[in-house]
């Protein structure tokens, strides 16, 4: 069904997109696509959730340091803040060691430090969100308090992707232009609340034309994923850019 629904973004523009949504209140869940994608900065949830883990072992909070600098990688997406985190946390070794413990199976670590080319599944982040946002979690109550707090203050220019579904949300999102193919990566995840429930969502795509196509190519997937969930009629509004 979920496959179906999704046929009309991978038509329009060329681009290839998978989604993996869940409604924890009820425990209905629907993935589509297997395929890796590049996480772009939806890899800087991944990087903090390694942070947290790292200094949860060694029995102590986060660094003022740490902290303002990971507000600065989630909130504005500023990627000198991710090459910081990245060196703490040790690299794409330490956060394969992370993502063992937060049960990430099929999400390898990007290489030489391009932390950014890190490949992932749907299927993986949607793990990642119930890292972050369940009880029965690695993650501490106060370490998921933080990212998430975080992921509901993003700047407005970023707060799109999977909050085109939700009147109140918690969110991260990617974008990476591949200078071969010059074709965009636009990736989304986060919670959001819809139709009288919560909802996790996490879009990956690949391949859109310009970064607008891609966002609205992610967003009709996000709302088209809820709605299938939901049993009611995904939208048809068209993908523009």
């Amino acid at each position: 069904m979920l496959a179906r629904s999704l046929e009309p973004v991978r038509a329009h523009g060329g681009t290839q997109v998978s989604v993996a949504v869940l409604e924890p209140s009820t425990g209905r869940q629907a993935v589509y696509g297997p395929q890796t994608h590049i996480t772009a900065s939806v890899a800087k949830v991944n990087i903090l959730a390694a942070l947290l883990l790292l200094a949860q072992r060694e029995g102590r909070s986060l660094t003022e340091w740490e902290t303002t600098t990971a507000a600065a990688m989630i909130q504005s997406s500023d990627n000198d803040s991710a090459d910081a985190l990245w060196r703490r946390i040790g690299g794409a070794e330490g956060l394969a060691e992370a993502n063992k413990t937060l049960g990430l199976t099929s999400t390898r670590p990007g290489p030489d430090g391009h932390w950014g080319l890190t490949r992932t599944t749907a299927a993986d982040q949607l793990t990642l969100l119930k890292a972050v946002f369940e009880d029965r979690s690695p993650l501490s109550q106060s370490s998921r308090r933080l990212i998430q707090g975080f992921m509901g203050r993003i700047d407005p220019d970023q707060a799109w992707g999977v909050s085109a579904e939700g009147s109140r949300w918690q969110l991260k999102n990617g974008w990476l232009q591949r200078s071969r193919s010059q074709r965009w990566a636009i990736n989304s995840m986060g919670r959001v609340k819809a139709h009288g429930s919560t909802f996790y969502v996490a879009v990956l795509s690949h391949g859109s034309p310009t970064m607008s196509h891609g966002i609205s190519a992610v967003e009709r997937a996000t709302r088209t994923a809820v709605h299938t969930l939901c049993g009611t009629p995904p939208p048809v509004a068209p993908i523009i850019g």
